[in-house]
């Protein structure tokens, strides 16, 4: 017997984000207010808590406090990056979310984790950018979730499938924890060896950046032309917090690189720095990889006589991270970093003996988690397969 389809809207009801201007808005918590989550808040593993802001109570529904297996959805965004993405409440939460986002509150008919998993599916995500590509912005309608087609087996059904992609994602998230262990690991000798630079620069000699590097440069202020096949042209969904992300590789041909690369090419040793977007991410250029920056990213080039580029990146990843680069960071609506401002960011600089220590102790922890990574990329192959077979009804 083949499985039933059901439209997404026939298994739960979808519920308006909320809605306040910026008079409303406290950053930190005040009497009478409740926080409300936005679509910076859904990731990957699931919702996260911190960043939130606070809106008078009275500006948020009883029918818009997020419950226990409700999934939050980004439905309007800038980037089909973040559009679509999902993440289920595992509890009750005593606030909202924002107008950019909607609730899917899973009805009697379906089991909530099952629900869950489809809108984790690689299947979900290819239909989210078919439908969402706008002329100016990326935006999900209402219509657009309701319509999703959704396999719905018998109820015993569901959950035995459920049981069985929550254990897989279980052992995912235990790899996760692996590497964010050795990610600690790595900020704990940093801190061993040089301190907590950012908070007191007079034990070293202190520089600009611009006086730390060789170069430092801006990206082309232009969209590239994309191509099948040809040089890695880099965006910011490629950037992690000192590591690269190649699940989305974009191309373009030879003459374009070369265009792009005019303020300078990309080598060896180069930091690639996010300056809009998710700000303050960056990572080193490998050996032997050609590419070149698209939009949003900054080239900085670590004079090695002075600094080397693992103890750069390490310090640039603390005091750009999102609690406190505001120092740094310009426009009202999309902030980013005035590049001019961060040529003059004060960088200390240890002895260049010492940095090599950290440096070849960072060769064996990225070594051990390049091991890890291999074994959670494959994890996650499985995983995408599981999925598929699961709602194809052949689990």
């Amino acid at each position: 017997m083949s499985t039933p389809i059901v439209r997404v809207g026939d298994v739960c009801d979808q519920i308006r984000g909320v809605s306040y201007g910026k008079q409303d808005v406290s950053a930190t918590p005040l009497p009478g207010y409740l926080p409300v989550l936005r679509a910076g808040n859904i990731t990957e593993e699931g919702l996260a808590f911190g960043d939130l802001v606070f809106v008078p109570k009275e500006r948020i529904s009883n029918l818009q406090k997020i419950r226990q297996h409700d999934v939050v959805v980004a439905a309007s965004s800038g980037s089909l990056d973040v559009v679509g993405k999902a993440a289920p409440a595992l509890t009750d939460f005593e606030g909202g979310f924002g107008a950019f986002c909607k609730v899917l509150r899973p009805n009697a008919k379906v089991d909530p984790y099952y629900f869950a998993h489809f809108f984790k599916t690689l299947e979900y995500r290819r239909r989210v950018s078919a439908l969402a590509a706008g002329a100016n912005i990326n935006n999900l309608r209402n219509e657009h979730l309701d319509e999703m087609q959704l396999p719905l087996p018998s109820l015993p059904e569901q959950r035995r499938i459920a049981a069985i992609l929550e254990k897989a994602d279980k052992l995912r998230a235990q790899r996760c924890a692996t590497l964010s262990a050795l990610d600690a690991l790595t900020d704990s000798i940093f801190y061993e060896l040089f301190g907590n630079l950012a908070a007191d620069l007079t034990g070293w000699p202190v520089r600009s950046l611009k006086e730390a590097c060789a170069q430092i440069s801006d990206c082309p202020h232009s969209t590239p032309t994309w191509a099948d096949r040809g040089v890695i042209c880099l965006r910011t969904s490629n950037l992690t917090e000192g590591g690269w992300n190649w699940s989305d590789t974009r191309y373009v041909i030879e003459e374009e690189y070369h265009q792009r690369s005019r303020r300078g090419y990309l080598q060896e040793g180069d930091i690639v720095l996010s300056r809009e977007g998710t700000v303050g991410i960056a990572a080193i250029v490998p050996k032997g990889l050609q590419m070149c920056m698209g939009q949003r990213l900054v080239q900085l080039r670590p004079l090695i006589s002075v600094i080397l580029p693992a103890f750069l990146l390490r310090y640039l990843l603390y005091v750009l991270s999102p609690s406190r680069i505001a120092r740094v960071m310009v426009g009202s609506t999309s902030q980013h970093l005035n590049v001019k401002e961060l040529k003059e960011l004060r960088v200390p600089v240890p002895p260049l003996e010492l940095q090599q220590q950290f440096a070849n102790t960072l060769v064996a922890l990225n070594g051990l988690k390049e091991a890890r990574r291999a074994s959670l990329d494959l994890m996650n192959a499985l995983f995408a397969s599981l999925q598929y077979r699961a709602f194809r009804g052949e689990l």
